[in-house]
């Protein structure tokens, strides 16, 4: 039985970049953002059931994200009703991973909003990766198309730092690569050890 460790952060924490370090050795991660991807690709599970909810944001066979998100501002409802369709897909394309990685003494559920979904999988752990809040900023801000007002909105539907970090078992600190790996290392010995 796998240890399932969840791994979370905030925005500009480098939980991406935390993420390829369990890659790197040889643990695999399972990707939430890359699932929803994946479901509203073309041929996608989800492409169905939310063109059929959102029609408008059907474009060329796949769900169009900037579509979607022009439709669910127009409705204040309209998100409860995409996470009802959404959730349950995302759960089990999350199920499939698991079953396909059943022998590996370490899974990594890496789930950018753990806390906020309010719908914790079973886990076995949580790390969160974290940062001082003006590198987080420096990070963000360097993105294409991001704006200070832009990052305060996503700041504001997120847990603060403190909260995600006060409820983790392992914090991981990025301020450099370095001493991110060595608690990634450490985490993955540490877990793998008795498996």
């Amino acid at each position: 039985m796998s240890f399932r460790l969840g791994l979370t952060g905030s925005i500009g924490m480098g939980k991406s970049t935390t993420a390829q370090m369990f890659r790197d050795l040889g643990h695999p991660v399972w990707d939430a953002d890359e699932a929803v991807h994946r479901l509203y690709a073309s041929g996608g599970a989800a492409v169905g059931p939310v063109a059929a909810a959102f029609p408008d944001a059907l474009k060329d066979g796949a769900i169009d994200r900037t579509l979607l998100k022009a439709a669910l501002a127009a409705d204040p409802q309209a998100l409860a009703r995409l996470e009802a369709l959404v959730h349950p897909l995302v759960a089990q394309d999350r199920g499939d991973f698991l079953a396909r990685h059943a022998s590996a003494p370490l899974v990594v559920l890496d789930i950018p909003l753990l806390f906020e979904s309010g719908a914790i999988p079973e886990l076995d752990g949580i790390a969160v990766v974290s940062t001082n809040a003006d590198t987080q900023r420096a990070r963000v801000l360097a993105r294409t198309g991001m704006t200070p007002q832009i990052l305060q909105m996503i700041l504001d539907r997120q847990m603060p730092d403190a909260d995600k970090r006060a409820r983790a078992d392992w914090i991981i600190p990025t301020d450099s690569l370095e001493s991110a790996r060595a608690v990634v290392a450490h985490i993955a010995h540490k877990v793998t050890a008795h498996a």
